[in-house]
């Protein structure tokens, strides 16, 4: 579809989009429609399924489409590179900021500029607006009676919104550790929120995905993280910003923040598909940053194997990237791209996010990890193309949020003065 079509009686945007198939090695093609929503039978064997992703017609992708970034126009812009989207329902998410910032190299010892690409900028301050534009269009597509989401934060959040945006009714299965302001946040859009102990949010999925018919965006695999066909596609718009912004410089090194990958293969896969088209010949390594309480990723390129899961061997606040099933995708971006996986301990995360916010950004604590990731490379890892970290959340979504006074004035200088040197501020 190189033209405006309609899909099933529905405005969709124009794209290329052909298919589905395997993220391995591509012996098992699908059909576009419908989004398949639990990874393919394995060519891995033994317990996993595979993951799938979406196939392209690139001869007939336009290339101008890469000349600028079109304030204004959301993920939209790439629409030809991305899964069938309905028309009209997008809300502005993309086009975020990326923000050069020296200290951070000298504060981590590499060389070269370091740029942070900021998604909270997003319509619900979080990267996984641009997941969402794809995978609610896809819940619209198939005819789906709702949206449901196993999330506690930035996912759950992003759904609801986008449900919201097509008239879908939406039900988010929480965990009751979510942070209150996130609740609230997720609250907001209209949908059915609830507790759910972790063990059963996706057995309780697949039951409202059975019983009520609606469309599951977020994982439905227990083995390993498959995840949605549709939804790591719309990350890689931020492969193409990145590209335009960068003056078409592909970076030498892209830091990610990781809970089960979808962000981290789909940036890798936008490089590659700028690659494909002509358009560059480098490609970046991709580095995937998780927290050291778990870190199924790096288990399971350490053990050779696809994907892996983990019991977590101490506490994180890096709630968005403490998962204990890892994803296939995160795993072959790392390999496939000559990246590396690291684990970050809390602290390390805390130092990076205080960093972050000295220069002026404040991010949620998981989506620092990829400034505290920074101090794991070489130093001359920036020497000839830039290194950017991807910041993919706001630090209003943290655990604690709002929970502390704020010291009392009476409205004299003196404890004004007493107040600000509590604070850190010299020269009262």
């Amino acid at each position: 579809m190189s033209v405006h079509q309609k899909i099933a009686n529905i405005d969709c945007c124009p794209t290329t989009a052909v298919g589905q198939q395997s993220v391995y090695d591509g012996t098992s093609k699908f059909p576009l429609l419908p989004p398949i929503v639990n990874g393919s039978v394995s060519e891995l064997g033994g317990q996993f399924r595979a993951p799938v992703e979406v196939v392209y017609d690139y001869a007939n992708v336009d290339r101008s489409i890469f000349n600028k970034v079109v304030s204004g126009r959301g993920i939209d812009q790439w629409s030809m590179l991305l899964p069938p989207l309905v028309t009209g329902k997008g809300l502005g998410e993309g086009n975020t900021a990326l923000v050069e910032m020296p200290n951070l190299g000298a504060w981590a010892g590499v060389d070269g500029q370091v740029f942070v690409k900021d998604e909270s900028r997003n319509p619900t301050w979080s990267h996984k607006d641009r997941l969402n534009r794809c995978t609610v269009s896809a819940a619209r597509l198939s005819g789906a009676s709702g949206v449901v989401v196993a999330s506690s934060g930035n996912h759950g959040a992003s759904a609801a919104a986008y449900s919201a945006r097509h008239g879908l009714p939406c039900i988010v299965l929480a965990s009751s550790t979510a942070p209150p302001a996130m609740q609230a946040f997720v609250n907001a859009y209209g949908a059915t929120v609830v507790a759910v102990p972790a063990a059963k949010r996706w057995p309780l999925l697949r039951e409202v995905v059975t019983r009520l018919g609606f469309h599951p965006v977020s994982n439905m695999t227990e083995e390993s993280h498959t995840g949605h066909a549709f939804g790591a596609e719309g990350y890689k718009t931020i492969a193409y910003e990145l590209f335009i912004e960068l003056n078409r410089v592909v970076p030498s090194v892209v830091l990610i923040p990781t809970g089960y990958g979808e962000i981290a293969y789909g940036v890798w896969k936008g490089f590659v598909e700028l690659k494909l088209l002509g358009l560059t010949t480098e490609l970046p390594r991709i580095v995937v940053c998780e927290t050291s309480a778990y870190g199924a990723h790096k288990k399971a390129i350490d053990d050779g194997v696809p994907a892996a899961s983990i019991k977590p061997n101490g506490a994180t606040d890096a709630l968005s990237i403490a998962v204990e099933i890892g994803g296939h995708r995160a795993v072959a971006a790392t390999l496939r791209s000559g990246g590396q996986a690291v684990l970050l301990s809390d602290a390390e995360m805390i130092e990076a996010q205080a960093m972050l916010a000295r220069e002026g950004l404040w991010t949620e604590l998981s989506a620092a990890s990829s400034v505290a990731a920074l101090r794991r490379l070489s130093r001359n890892a920036g020497k000839h193309r830039p290194i950017v970290c991807i910041a993919t959340s706001s630090g209003f979504k943290d655990v604690g949020v709002g929970s502390r006074p704020l010291p009392a004035c009476d409205g004299t200088w003196g404890e004004l003065a007493s107040a600000a040197k509590s604070q850190g501020l010299p020269g009262l």
